[in-house]
């Protein structure tokens, strides 16, 4: 029962810690940091909600989850079975395994669901997309709406509107164009993944939807300090302004885009040179090791 407890705990903790985490400015000075806090937050979660049922099943073996998960087999197998675990107790195990089941095959649909809606942009892409000298090493679309936008994947792709090249001026492109290869350098879209799956897997948790939006958000902000760090505060702050003013912006499933979240929010952030606050971003790491460490031992041991 003990190990059920460390899960539940555990559990607990990663609740309080998304609640800490969603509420909290810091992030937007550390934005990498805060990413893999909610990384380890999602990590510790998904795990702890497989172990508590499991460590509740196996409570007659008093081992930690793993050890306890070997010994049943075994005895499987031997068709033997501790008098103090029946039928519930083995249905517990399952649901835990079903846990794991979900959360893995909601992650294989989200991959599946992803990749085929970035393989037919990518095709169509090859048909209507063309180069201009304008836009180095990106490709344009003649639409006149304003679209910037990272295709990730083995071999992705920037592309831009003819829109947005009316729209900016050529430093204020620059820097959009390196805001979206830093998506693809940085594979954002694998950073999101477990989040847009632990989404669809938990719908009714609105604290899980707030991490995919939080998360979504950081993310944007990492491809900002990439882009800032090449070309300053300026030119960045201009661009999101004109995808502000320009209303209507197209981003295509699958694809990371630059004017999708909170556009007012990052200008102000970009307009703000703080320090992003070094102690209190170890002590979060720090946190976030002790929380997805519990779990993982507990499996593994």
């Amino acid at each position: 029962m003990a190990y059920a407890v460390h899960f539940a705990a555990t559990m607990l903790a990663c609740y309080l810690t998304a609640q800490v985490l969603a509420r909290s400015t810091w992030t937007w000075r550390s934005p990498r940091v805060a990413i893999i806090c909610w990384q380890a937050v999602g990590l510790a979660l998904g795990l702890s909600a497989m172990g508590l049922p499991m460590a509740l099943g196996l409570a007659a073996y008093d081992r930690p989850t793993g050890s306890a998960l070997l010994a049943l087999a075994t005895d499987l197998g031997h068709g033997t079975l501790p008098i103090d675990l029946g039928a519930p107790h083995l249905a517990a195990v399952g649901v835990g395994f079903g846990i794991g089941a979900v959360l893995v095959t909601t992650t294989v649909r989200s991959i599946h669901g992803t990749v085929r809606a970035q393989r037919r942009h990518r095709d169509l892409l090859t048909l209507v997309a063309r180069d201009d000298p304008a836009a180095p090493g990106a490709l344009v679309l003649d639409h006149p709406g304003a679209a910037a936008y990272c295709l990730p994947g083995v071999k992705p792709r920037v592309v831009v509107s003819a829109g947005t090249l009316s729209l900016l001026d050529r430093a204020e492109l620059a820097a959009v164009l390196t805001h979206e290869r830093a998506h693809a350098q940085e594979r954002h879209d694998l950073v999101l993944l477990p989040f847009t799956a632990l989404r669809r897997a938990l719908p009714w948790f609105g604290w899980v939807r707030a991490a995919h939006e939080r998360v979504a958000l950081l993310v944007e902000m990492r491809a900002d300090d990439k882009a800032r760090e090449l070309h300053a505060e300026a030119p960045l702050a201009g661009a999101l302004r004109r995808f502000a003013a320009a209303g209507h912006r197209i981003t295509p499933a699958g694809a990371l885009g630059m004017g999708d979240r909170d556009l007012d929010v990052r200008v102000q952030r970009l307009l703000v040179s703080d320090r992003p606050p070094r102690l209190l971003g170890a002590a979060a790491l720090s946190v976030a090791t002790t929380l997805v460490a519990l779990p993982i031992t507990l499996f593994l041991s």
